[in-house]
Order: structure tokens, then C-alpha cells, then sequence
């Protein structure tokens, strides 16, 4: 086996591999990707291949999706050492499209989003995010025509836009949830971990102890606006910046009050010096 996957940057090379795979009567898993690959992503990889026996591993990061001010420029690009990580679980193939490849000149068509992406969350604070991780998301599925596509849960309402846009745009790749890796101390693992000083990075895993400890009480029976506010004050006093922590529905991100108000998914994002922290737990079924 090769020290490194192998890679194509044209969405010809791409659909030639697809259609000799097809030919053979293989399915095709798709699992799209920003780069600095960690465990996570690799489980992802791992989840397709238990769906298809051909899998492609997509490595682009994705200018749209990022605001004026975000960290677009500095988000690590490492393909080499990706190339080799995804070769450990013998990825088939790695797409790795340049800007111009992806967004030719004249490009001028984008994806509008109603349902979860408008949830008062993520969209709250990042307005044009989920316009631009569903348009480039729909490229992609239109590229390779696959059959399953994987996403992870930490992204939680990522996931639940695109498969509502998968849905709704008759795309017929099923998308599949891969479950949150965790480190040992229960942060969730993110590229953007990297960017976490020393002392911030100790204070990590309070978001997620807060949140498993909010969920265990709300499936106990407690109030749930007194047990998320209670988080939000653990969650605060480690030194974090909230963007929020809400109980949602979890297929369709609307508020809920009581625990009998359907299935439950809690869903923060803070800050710890410069990084960014997302994370979900969902709240046990009765």
C-alpha cells in the first residue's frame, strides 16, 4: 500500500474514477472534508466503508462558508500528512479541488436554506455560513453522484441542513451520521483544537462535562430552562465567552420546554481565548 492515498483535483478525474467503480458494480461512499485530518474524520471514512466499497475523502477548505474576520486564511492545510492518514484506512481516492476548480469565474449560483438552518444558532452568529457549506456540499454530491455520504454529529446542525437539503433538492445520496470522537477528557476532537493555549485547552472539556451533566438531569426529570441555565453559569465560570446553550428538538431544532416536547439534543458554542468550541450531546430517551 502507498504511504499516501491518491489524489485528483478536477472534478473529471473524479467522475472517471466513479464511473470505472460503477462499472465494476461498486457503491461509492463520499466523506467531505476541510483538511487537517484527526480521529474524527477518520471514523468517518471508517462509517462509509461499512456502506460502500469504494470510498473518496473530499479535502477543501471552502472559502464561503467563512466570514469576513474568521479564520479562513490560517485554517491549517496539511494534504501531505492527510493524504497519509487517510492511506492507514485505505481511502480509494482523495479530491482535492482548488478554489478555481470549485467556484470557476462566473460562478454566481448559491443555495437558499429555510428549516434548521434558520435555527437561532450557528445562523445567528454566522449569518452566511450555512448558504455557503450547503452550496459547496451540493457540489460535491452532484460531483461524485454517491451513494452514502458521511457527516459528523459534532456538526449537528450542519448535518440536519443537509440532509434537509438533500431531501428537499431530490438528491439521492443517503447521508449518514458519524458519532462525536472524543479525547479522553471528553472535548471534542476539531481541527481547530490546534489553535488552543495550554491553559485553555486544561479548561476545554468543562463545555462538555456541562453538557453531559444537563442532559443526565433533563432526562431525570428537571426543569429544563433552570438545568441550562445552571450550564451556561458552569460553562461561563470556566472562562468561556457563550454564543449560546440551547435544548432543541432534535430532528427539527425548534425550542422545547418540557422533556416530553419530543427527542432532545443540547447545543453549545464558546470561546476560550481565540478558538471557537462546538459541541451536542443528546439528552437519554425515557
Amino acid at each position: 500500500m502507498s504511504s499516501k492515498a491518491p489524489v485528483v483535483h478536477t472534478v473529471g478525474e473524479m467522475r472517471a474514477f466513479v464511473r470505472a467503480r460503477r462499472g465494476a458494480g461498486e457503491r461509492i461512499g463520499l466523506v467531505p472534508t476541510m483538511g487537517a485530518l484527526h480521529a474524527g474524520h477518520i471514523s468517518l471514512v471508517e462509517e462509509a466503508r461499512r456502506h460502500a466499497e469504494r470510498v473518496i475523502a473530499t479535502i477543501f477548505v471552502n472559502p464561503t462558508q467563512f466570514a469576513p474576520g474568521e479564520d479562513f486564511s490560517r485554517y491549517p492545510r496539511t494534504l501531505a500528512a492527510d493524504r497519509e492518514k487517510l492511506a492507514t484506512v485505505a481511502a480509494d481516492l482523495v479530491f482535492a479541488p482548488a478554489v478555481e476548480e470549485m467556484y470557476p469565474a462566473g460562478f454566481c449560483t448559491t443555495v437558499t436554506l429555510e428549516g434548521p438552518a434558520r435555527a437561532d444558532l450557528e445562523d445567528r452568529f454566522r449569518p452566511t455560513h450555512f448558504a455557503g457549506v450547503a452550496t459547496v456540499v451540493a457540489k460535491l454530491l452532484n460531483q461524485a453522484q454517491a451513494d452514502v455520504a458521511v457527516f459528523g454529529e459534532k456538526d449537528y446542525q450542519q448535518l440536519l441542513v443537509i440532509r434537509t437539503m438533500a431531501r428537499d433538492l431530490d438528491i439521492p445520496t443517503d447521508i449518514l451520521a458519524g458519532p462525536t470522537l472524543r479525547d479522553p477528557d471528553g472535548l471534542a476532537m476539531s481541527s481547530r483544537n490546534v489553535y488552543l493555549s495550554a491553559e485553555d485547552r486544561a479548561r476545554a472539556p468543562v463545555l462538555h462535562r456541562a453538557l453531559a451533566g444537563a442532559a443526565r438531569r433533563i432526562a431525570g426529570g428537571e426543569t429544563i430552562g433552570h438545568v441550562i441555565s445552571e450550564a451556561r453559569k458552569t460553562i461561563a465560570g470556566a472562562g468561556f465567552e457563550i454564543d449560546y446553550v440551547e435544548a432543541r428538538h432534535a430532528e427539527t431544532l425548534a425550542p422545547v420546554s418540557r422533556r416530553e416536547d419530543g427527542p432532545i439534543r443540547i447545543l453549545a458554542a464558546a470561546r476560550l481565548g481565540a478558538t471557537r468550541l462546538i459541541d451536542n450531546l443528546a439528552v437519554p430517551g425515557k
